[in-house]
């Protein structure tokens, strides 16, 4: 059986914009659509779909409302998705240690 970590990475979460969102959101406990949309440099077309597919998974919670009169969506990390994203980064870190630990040629 090949234990590679690579084998391990998870689509969803692997995704560069998905793993910002996931990381943002870790970060920030919760965050507002626009900022996400601020950093990340997206579109807001492009961050509501990449915020359906993390919903969909159970990786976040999407929560819309109004702060006065302006309305906003406020997106927060489930425990899922905090799981899924510290899985990620474990992965990502025993990929790396493999490169470090790789004599050079």
């Amino acid at each position: 059986m090949n234990d590679h970590p690579s084998l391990g990475l998870d689509d969803v979460v692997h995704q560069r914009v998905r793993l910002g969102i996931l990381t943002i959101a870790h970060e920030a406990r919760r965050v507002e659509f626009g900022y996400l949309r601020t950093q990340l440099d997206l579109t807001a077309g492009n961050l509501s779909k990449h915020l359906s597919v993390l919903e969909g998974a159970g990786l976040i919670e999407v929560e819309k409302g109004y702060e006065g009169r302006r309305p906003r969506t406020w997106i927060t990390l489930t425990p899922a998705g905090t799981t899924a994203l510290a899985d990620e980064i474990g992965r990502l870190k025993q990929l790396i240690a493999r490169v470090e630990t790789t004599p050079e040629d």
